[in-house]
């Protein structure tokens, strides 16, 4: 029992722990990067995995020489849309039956949030839900169930995947070892996290004012 905890630890916080499994594990941690990304984004009963926090701490690892940055990007990108796809599809033809309240594996908190989310703003939804946490992970469950265009959806998709991991990754890496970063890790993280939803925050914000000012 308390190896079955401390796996589900590990998975959980897997960006606390990266640093002592790259030498454990070899090139086989890229393999596992993907797995964790690839659930996170692609699986609507995992959306506690870490995200934005695992990419910065990649980034940083290789900015210290631990991990390829190029092979380690490589994986999380064909992660992220791997992940998008299979959700998307399983949208498509799952989500109907949600919505009939047949399917209890769900939080439908979550569903129902991120359903306005998509509703409000479109396809760019697809874009700046990928800096969101939680919500990244069902949207593209909610678009495959709002039927929404596959060949616009995929280049929403690539787009945002590319986007996502570049920009979190090589924030990392260009800033992940310094000192300042490496004694204050804990605190950067969170902070990663909330600049992670400042692009919601500022659609929510504008979307705000012109409903204002069309009253």
């Amino acid at each position: 029992m308390e190896l079955i905890r401390k796996f589900i630890d590990i998975v959980l916080h897997l960006d606390k722990y990266l640093k002592d499994l790259v030498p454990e594990y070899g090139v086989w941690i890229y393999a596992i990067l993907f797995v964790i990304v690839f659930c996170e984004t692609g699986l609507v009963v995992t959306p506690v995995l870490p995200g934005d926090s695992l990419l910065f701490t990649i980034g940083a690892l290789a900015g210290a020489g631990a991990l390829n940055l190029f092979i380690a990007m490589g994986a999380l990108i064909l992660a992220a849309l791997c992940g998008d796809n299979v959700n998307y599809w399983i949208g498509y033809f799952v989500g109907p039956k949600v919505f009939r309240g047949e399917a209890r594996w769900l939080n439908r908190k979550h569903l129902d949030r991120t359903h306005e989310f998509y509703e409000r703003y479109g396809g760019k939804t697809i874009i700046i839900a990928r800096f969101v946490p939680i919500v990244r992970t069902f949207t593209p469950f909610v678009a495959g169930l709002g039927r929404m265009n596959y060949g616009r959806f995929l280049s929403f998709s690539v787009f945002a995947a590319f986007l996502w991991v570049l920009s979190v990754t090589l924030a990392g890496y260009f800033f992940g070892g310094l000192e300042i970063v490496k004694k204050n890790f804990s605190a950067v993280v969170i902070a990663i996290v909330l600049i992670s939803i400042m692009p919601a925050v500022i659609e929510y914000l504008r979307e705000r004012r012109r409903l204002r000012s069309q009253v």
